[in-house]
């Protein structure tokens, strides 16, 4: 935490209010002089009316809305995390800049490049790593010596690895739950918070989503899911699907892992996106998710208490953070965004007017970079 800052808790009901990307040139070392990000003085002007229609009041007049251009990393590696597991790692962005953590979804959903893109590469340096079992991590798919207290560890270890005093860390639906427990774990390391899709992991975002509630609004594709499960077995479909993907039989856990995949995919955006609804048929990238994320949730985020995150949030509340919360979210319903901006109101929560879960939606996109950008001022 910065001195001399005073956080004002904020709500921002906000209608997505996007542009496209103005380049989408690569980039290796960025810097002022190849970052091409001039805008016209339309788009100026057009940005900087939406900015102050929305930001009045706020500690910072932010321009920027849309994601930076594509680059690469400028370094990765692989951090032997235990016995089992080893982690890849990668940085891109400013070398000197002041450091933040990318902490995907799922658990199992892996990093992707697209994740660079939310943070000014000439400002921050960007760390992403794909947490155990998940994306170039080895074993894939592995539940071996996998829980959240081994994930937060890891996120210590790799800092350490990096030489990295303390980071700003962004997380987003699995991700926020990391998130909120490594922050809780070691406050001291943590600069500022950006959360979105907020999932805390409690018995009542479970059965929401994976026993019947969210059927209430897309039942074509809750039928799919559910109709895999024998109707003698549907008293826990999680319990279920458990088995199935744990089966001695590969192509028993193939078929289970599609299927929990494709449901959450098309879900995820509040307009269909067939691109991410296809990413379930890579029996790859479906195992490794569903198999951790469902053994995450049978054994209850490995908490003591199902409100374990809320119960321990006074530890971070000194900690500027901002939640990004789309309004039709179905895979992380609002409520969850809700009850914590109730334990947290210090935290500035933003609501999305037009959007679901997925971070790639243009009004939730541009949150995150809005909250990054803001945060700069306040990292100085």
């Amino acid at each position: 935490m910065k001195l001399g800052h005073t956080i004002i808790p904020h709500i921002y009901i906000l209608p997505s209010l996007s542009l496209p990307t103005h380049s989408r040139t690569r980039l290796c070392q960025p810097s002022p002089n190849n970052l091409n990000l001039s805008f016209p003085v339309s788009r100026k002007r057009a940005i900087r009316s939406m900015s102050d229609s929305i930001e009045t009041g706020a500690e910072t007049q932010v321009e920027r809305r849309s994601l930076y251009p594509p680059i690469e990393p400028y370094n990765d590696g692989i951090l032997k995390v235990s016995d089992t597991h080893t982690l890849y790692w990668e940085q891109s962005g400013n070398p000197d800049g002041h450091a933040v953590v990318f902490l995907h979804g799922g658990p199992g959903g892996g990093t992707s490049p697209n994740n660079r893109r939310f943070f000014d590469p000439v400002f921050y340096r960007i760390v992403l790593f794909d947490q155990r079992g998940a994306g170039k991590s080895t074993p894939h798919a592995c539940l071996e010596e996998n829980t959240t207290w081994d994930l937060v560890n890891d996120i210590e270890k790799l800092r350490q690895h990096l030489k990295i005093p303390e980071w700003l860390v962004f997380g987003g639906s699995w991700g926020s739950t990391l998130a909120l427990a490594y922050s809780q774990s070691h406050p001291d390391k943590v600069t500022g918070l950006v959360l979105r899709g907020i999932f805390m992991l409690r018995k009542k975002e479970i059965d929401w989503f994976y026993e019947g509630g969210a059927a209430a609004i897309y039942p074509d594709a809750w039928e799919e899911f559910r109709d895999l499960i024998p109707e003698n077995e549907r008293g826990s479909l999680v319990d279920a699907y458990h088995k199935r993907l744990n089966s001695d039989n590969l192509e028993t856990q193939y078929a289970a892992a599609r299927a929990w995949t494709k449901w959450e995919m098309r879900t995820a955006h509040l307009l269909p996106n067939d691109g991410n609804i296809q990413k379930a048929e890579d029996d790859k990238f479906s195992l490794a998710f569903a198999r951790i994320e469902n053994h995450y949730f049978v054994n209850k985020a490995f908490f003591t208490s199902d409100a374990y995150l809320l119960e321990n949030i006074d530890k971070i509340r000194h900690i500027k953070t901002t939640i990004v919360q789309g309004r039709y979210d179905v895979v992380c319903p609002m409520m969850s965004a809700w009850d914590l901006h109730k334990a947290w109101p210090e935290a500035d929560l933003k609501i999305v007017g037009d959007c679901g879960h997925s971070a790639n939606e243009p009004g939730i996109a541009a949150e995150l970079v809005v909250a990054n950008e803001k945060m700069k001022a306040f990292l100085g």
